[in-house]
């Protein structure tokens, strides 16, 4: 069977908000009312580190103070070679903080409408991840249902730290199920650093490294352990952002702490998850063996092809993250250091670069 390392599906690009546009998609009890001040964001700060440090990106140090919009977006996918994005936001990844129930709702729909309107209706090549209001969930099952049957969206984005509880915890079930019944991708993202015990980090660059992947290793604790990925099999659920380690780092622990310290489960109707005297990784296995559990990653990320002899290549899918942290030649370096990487096969290339993606998204 010949393989196809040229494909390019990037699971995890971002857009920068336009503003002014998404507000133009509010409610008008929202747009026009004379409390909201228009030159504010939408969203709140994602924490007091990002604009409390002086520090500089490859990314940002390239384009000046220009943002990217669709226009841009399509240049780079032309240059790298990347066949389509999937989009997430950037100020809206701190959309887990908003406290106001009916703001939530009122800006995810705006937000939704916008994206469809800027990228999903400009190119076929652009895919969208929505916001639902989790602080709504009954709000959040509409938007889901309108977001993917209405809009043509591939899933929605769930903030990893923000909400009131774990992603694994009863209330979110209910949009779990409407994402079971729609067979559609859930992924769960960082971004929003604060309350995590890095508060008073002198240093940005830890920040960043440490935030993402505890924000992936939280959620993924709460969704095992409630039995969230056997309750609702049809949902595919993703980690983006965090590289690859943490899950190592999740599938060790997990595995040796459930061993030692057994919880008995005496809700038999509301406790799934795995059971007294079952491994946490054979229990992670099946989740990834059955296309529920997916890791996004990059392509030079040193733990690759260990991770992939650990669990197979299934769960893991290629992220450029432009235009963030990233250039148009670091993305090209990683793609070739993936495809250059000679403990990887073909067909485990070929999953990374754009089948895992396929399947996650149901593209």
């Amino acid at each position: 069977m010949t393989t196809n390392l040229e494909v390019i599906v990037d699971g995890d690009g971002h857009i920068n908000e336009d503003l002014e546009a998404i507000a133009g998609f509010l409610p008008p009890k929202f747009r026009d009312h004379p409390a909201r001040d228009l030159n504010a964001s939408l969203f709140p700060a994602l924490d007091h580190l990002h604009g409390g440090h002086f520090v500089e990106t490859p990314g940002r140090r390239d384009r000046g103070a220009a943002l990217v919009g669709p226009a841009e977006w399509e240049v780079f996918l032309q240059e790298v070679g990347i066949d389509s994005t999937v989009l997430y936001p950037t100020r809206g990844l701190g959309f887990g903080k908003i406290v106001s129930r009916d703001w939530s709702i009122a800006v995810a729909s705006a937000y939704n409408d916008w994206l469809h309107s800027t990228y999903l209706a400009r190119s076929s090549r652009f895919k969208g991840m929505a916001l639902i209001p989790m602080q709504e969930p009954e709000a959040a099952i509409k938007e889901l249902r309108r977001a993917v049957e209405d809009l043509g969206f591939v899933g929605a984005m769930l903030p990893s730290f923000g909400l009131s509880d774990h992603l694994g915890s009863k209330q979110y079930w209910g949009v779990y199920e409407e994402a079971d019944r729609l067979g559609c991708a859930i992924a769960v993202h960082g971004g929003a650093h604060s309350g995590i015990g890095l508060d008073n980090m002198n240093v940005y660059a830890p920040v960043h490294a440490l935030g993402h992947p505890l924000g992936q290793a939280y959620a993924l604790a709460g969704m095992t352990f409630n039995g969230v990925f056997e309750r609702f099999p049809k949902m595919r659920v993703g980690f983006m952002e965090g590289g690859i380690a943490w899950f190592l780092m999740c599938w060790e622990r997990f595995t040796a702490s459930h061993a030692t310290h057994m919880e008995y489960q005496l809700r038999d109707d509301d406790m799934l998850g795995p059971k007294i005297g079952e491994r946490v990784s054979d229990y992670l296995q099946r989740q990834i063996d059955a296309d529920r559990l997916f890791i996004g990653c990059e392509g030079d990320e040193p733990a690759l092809a260990y991770a992939v002899k650990q669990v197979g290549n299934k769960p893991f899918l290629y992220s450029s993250d432009f235009p963030h942290e990233v250039t148009r030649d670091s993305c090209i370096e990683e793609l070739n250091e993936l495809r250059e990487n000679e403990e990887l096969n073909a067909e485990d290339k070929e999953a990374i670069l754009h089948k895992n993606s396929r399947r996650f998204y149901g593209i």
